[in-house]
């Protein structure tokens, strides 16, 4: 019978642990603390040098800056109102565009379409994010654009032409452009995060509701989309900080006139699309720092986005697990 009392665990540690080793992990662990606080430092360094540039605009306008509509940097007046309003209505109109088909295509190709469709679709889908985004704003300018203006716009002034969002001339650049031109830019982000997320779904959760009844439309609804909200809204985020940080095809396409219209069709711009236009022919130290402010500002308008976000997957895991 084995001793256990003359038994040394302490020894046998040390030979299945020997030095080296334990010198190997405690390095790896100090290099991976060192990676994570050298992203936490450019985070900060970047929040630094955004408000180290644009302290001059803050000191002399404060709040006012950001609620002021009147942007004419030849007056030395700015106001960064317009610009937030146009990242936010491009950005919910391409979401408003992008979500459906996004959802849409994640269920065909992970539920509906045969096996040996699922992998070109994917490519496919997948290839749209590997399109410049200069040739998504050239496709917008001579194609998007000439279709809107005379087809698309006259058709919902028509039907919709009482409502203040469907009025205005037929320019066919402005905010409705940019919004179709960001939902396809962000249209393979989203099906791509939703469609791993879908796959991720364990299959004998299909075929459970199956046996119990359920058509394979409510099994899609009840087994796969619902139980992968927190994944689809996840995905969503991504999509819409894709689409507020989007500058150069936004920029060739939304008509960039420092306006707040409640038409749709009306040229409109973003922060992204004033920083790219006028920061290289900025004069003034104040209409640089006005520009390093809309940065500021889109930067942490990003990052307010992504904590209400994550605000509410973990509201919805919260009352799942209740429920």
């Amino acid at each position: 019978m084995l001793n256990l009392n003359n038994f040394n665990f302490k020894n046998l540690v040390k030979k299945l642990t020997p030095r080296e080793v334990r010198k190997s992990d405690f390095a790896f662990l100090l290099l991976l603390r060192l990676i994570v606080l050298f992203v936490i430092a450019i985070f900060f360094l970047i929040i630094y040098y955004l408000y180290s540039n644009s302290k001059p605009i803050w000191d002399t306008m404060g709040f006012k800056f950001l609620l002021s509509q009147d942007w004419s940097p030849n007056r030395e007046s700015y106001g960064a109102l317009p610009f937030i309003y146009g990242t936010l209505m491009s950005s919910l109109l391409a979401l408003m565009f992008a979500v459906p088909v996004s959802i849409g295509t994640a269920v065909f190709i992970t539920e509906l379409a045969p096996k040996k469709l699922q992998t070109p679709l994917s490519f496919l889908v997948e290839m749209l994010a590997a399109i410049p985004s200069v040739v998504y704003g050239l496709w917008g300018i001579f194609v998007l654009a000439p279709i809107i203006r005379d087809y698309i716009q006259p058709s919902l002034t028509k039907a919709f032409g009482f409502l203040p969002f469907f009025q205005g001339p037929p320019f066919g650049i402005g905010m409705f452009s940019a919004g179709i031109i960001l939902s396809i830019m962000i249209l393979p982000t989203i099906t791509t995060v939703i469609r791993e997320v879908f796959t991720s779904i364990p299959q004998i959760t299909r075929e459970a509701a199956l046996t119990l009844g359920a058509t394979r439309w409510e099994m899609i609804w009840l087994s796969v989309i619902k139980t992968a909200t927190p994944g689809i809204v996840s995905a969503v985020i991504l999509g819409l900080g894709r689409a507020m940080g989007e500058t150069m095809a936004v920029t060739m396409i939304i008509g960039n006139r420092p306006d707040i219209s409640w038409s749709l069709f009306t040229p409109a711009a973003t922060m992204a699309s004033v920083v790219a236009n006028e920061y290289p022919e900025a004069s003034s130290d104040n209409h640089l720092a006005a520009l390093t402010a809309i940065g500021l500002s889109l930067f942490l308008v990003a990052l307010v986005v992504n904590l209400i976000a994550r605000l509410i997957i973990r509201n919805y895991k919260s009352k799942k697990f209740i429920g």
